[in-house]
């Protein structure tokens, strides 16, 4: 599988891969990994590091915006192969050591599964991997509040409501949110384009993930880099207020 590089900015690259996107964020020779696909992206998400100039070992860190698995699928390689920190929210770390699972069951997709895009969505997430039992052995919470110390000084911003410790990243420099799912801009199961909440089964408690859209209507900037879905452009806080009124 090769995936799709998108330059967003300077040293920032979206990384669309099968279903689900990651971020790649450079400076010089060192790289921050936001996110890490599927299990069966593994290919890509080393081809993609390949094609910005870089490799695995130049990884400083691995961010997880949260810890399901198509999001966390090879955080624990890269940990394990290359020594990479992994790093979350505090309150998302027992969820990455597979603690508990807070992700939509197969009971519930078979009860969907007669919505448009149902199936071959899970059907799909079953060849890349998303039933795989894949925990972090040793994951960690963000060393700092503010910025972090790393390529591209992502600051991570608390969004729960899909998750418990569901985090955004704010690149003021670069004038972009990456919102993992949070907020994005389409997924295989919805009919929507455009800034939007994922359909309510995907979410752990729906009713914090739409009160969350408040904390993006209060970052600055004209890019968002959503988990799902293409490369949004315009006033990241408009892009919160459509889909807070999609939610609705």
């Amino acid at each position: 599988m090769r995936a799709d590089v998108q330059q967003v900015a300077d040293g920032t690259y979206l990384v669309h891969g099968s279903n689900t996107n990651w971020v790649i964020l450079t400076e010089g020779d060192a790289v921050t990994l936001i996110d890490t696909g599927y299990p069966g992206d593994r290919a890509g998400l080393l081809a993609s590091l390949t094609q910005v100039g870089s490799a695995p070992e130049a990884v400083e860190a691995v961010l997880i915006t949260h810890a399901h698995t198509d999001h966390l699928g090879n955080a624990e390689y890269l940990r394990t192969t290359y020594g990479t920190p992994v790093y979350l929210h505090e309150a998302e770390v027992p969820h990455a050591r597979r603690d508990f699972l807070h992700q939509v069951n197969v009971g519930t997709v078979l009860r969907n599964g007669w919505r448009p895009g149902v199936l071959p969505w899970a059907i799909h997430a079953i060849r890349s991997g998303g039933t795989a039992h894949v925990p972090v052995t040793s994951p960690e919470a963000f060393p700092s509040a503010g910025p972090l110390d790393l390529p591209g000084r992502p600051v991570p911003v608390h969004t729960p409501g899909h998750t418990d410790g569901h985090c955004a990243f704010h690149l003021p420099d670069a004038g972009a949110v990456i919102a993992g799912d949070a907020l994005v801009s389409g997924h295989p199961t919805s009919r929507i384009k455009g800034p939007q909440l994922l359909p309510d089964m995907f979410h752990h408690e729906r009713t914090r993930a739409v009160a969350s859209l408040a904390v993006f209507e209060g970052l600055k900037g004209d890019v968002l880099l959503p988990g799902h879905g293409p490369l949004h452009q315009g006033p990241v806080r408009e892009a919160a207020l459509q889909a807070r009124e999609r939610a609705v």
